[in-house]
């Protein structure tokens, strides 16, 4: 897969998702298959672009390519100024959020809020497009709500703009995450455009990943939620999609040694007091499918060191692990 002169590694995406997708997050899902990965969106508000948060989330240092910044905002003129400040602190792709469904996004009249108004997306994408000398990408829903999916016509204007690459979310503005990703839709624009087109919405296993592909004709799937407490689901799917066989599920080993690695880089990037409290989210994904995981993670979200918080860790692997071999031990004993 191609977006304009960068050729992925394979067509797998990691979606960008506010809180969630930061530099520690990105180059772990990228480590563990994924071909792209976007930053969290960044404000095009001038006012803002200096302030830590914004700064942390346009952070890609030490980051493999290619290195994407998205970027959110209503205004052409913010838009074009914000992707040509992210180009000069290293962006090689600008990606444009039209697809966030948050209130606090939408009531800016920004985010999916703006596929109801199709001058205005033509005209953030032009004046986007002509900012930079890179590729601009941009992420979509349908459409506004379920009455009015315009996600083709969006999708030809984006094309017409000069965007190079394009990712749909099987849903509307109106639906938020309620629901099921529908991918009529998604199949109607990838008929209608040439551009790369991912599929976004729903895609939680390697087996419906290679149903939402073969449906659509997508050039490739975009995995956000899914990913979490699950990076190596990328892993899984690449698998599947060149093989046709399922990996086998990470054993506690590797995932013990995937998680303490992530947390020590969270805690490292945004150091120790913001690094732990942003490290309990991931802690609550990737214990939730093990056994107590629930109340693992209640001990957990109490404690403010890092020291302790990767003990603790430590010691709830170690639980598990040994429970593992007693349930395995019984079993044996009863065949």
């Amino acid at each position: 897969m191609r977006i304009a002169n960068h050729e992925l590694p394979n067509n797998l995406a990691l979606a960008p998702m506010a809180g969630v997708t930061d530099r520690p997050f990105r180059m772990l899902c990228k480590a563990l298959g994924a071909g792209m990965a976007a930053s969290e969106m960044v404000t095009s508000n001038p006012a803002l672009r200096n302030s830590r948060k914004s700064q942390l989330k346009a952070d890609h240092r030490g980051e493999p390519e290619p290195r994407i910044i998205q970027i959110a905002g209503a205004d052409p003129g913010w838009m074009a100024d914000a992707a040509r400040h992210n180009v000069g602190h290293g962006a090689q792709i600008i990606d444009i959020n039209m697809g966030c469904p948050a209130k606090k996004v939408c009531n800016r009249a920004a985010g999916s809020a703006l596929l109801s108004d199709e001058g205005l997306v033509r005209e953030i994408l032009q004046a986007t497009v002509e900012a930079v000398p890179v590729p601009v990408t941009l992420k979509i829903r349908t459409g506004p709500s379920p009455e009015c999916r315009n996600g083709v016509r969006i999708a030809e204007i984006a094309q017409a703009q000069g965007i190079q690459a394009l990712a749909v979310h099987g849903r509307t503005r109106a639906d938020a995450y309620r629901g099921r990703a529908e991918y009529d839709t998604i199949r109607d624009i990838c008929r209608a455009v040439t551009i790369p087109v991912l599929a976004n919405g729903d895609i939680g296993s390697p087996e419906q990943a290679a149903r939402v592909l073969e449906y659509t004709r997508a050039d490739g799937v975009m995995i956000g939620r899914a990913a979490q407490g699950r990076p190596w689901l990328f892993r899984e799917i690449g698998h599947y999609l060149e093989t046709g066989c399922r990996l086998p599920s990470p054993p506690l080993a590797e995932i013990r040694r995937i998680m303490l690695g992530h947390l020590r880089e969270l805690h490292a990037f945004y150091g120790e007091h913001q690094g732990v409290r942003v490290a309990r989210k991931h802690i609550g994904w990737y214990l939730s499918a093990q056994p107590g995981g629930e109340s693992m993670r209640r001990r957990l979200v109490r404690v403010d060191s890092a020291t302790e918080q990767l003990a603790l860790v430590e010691a709830c692997f170690t639980t598990l692990e040994r429970d593992g071999a007693v349930a395995t031990a019984r079993r044996a004993l009863s065949a």
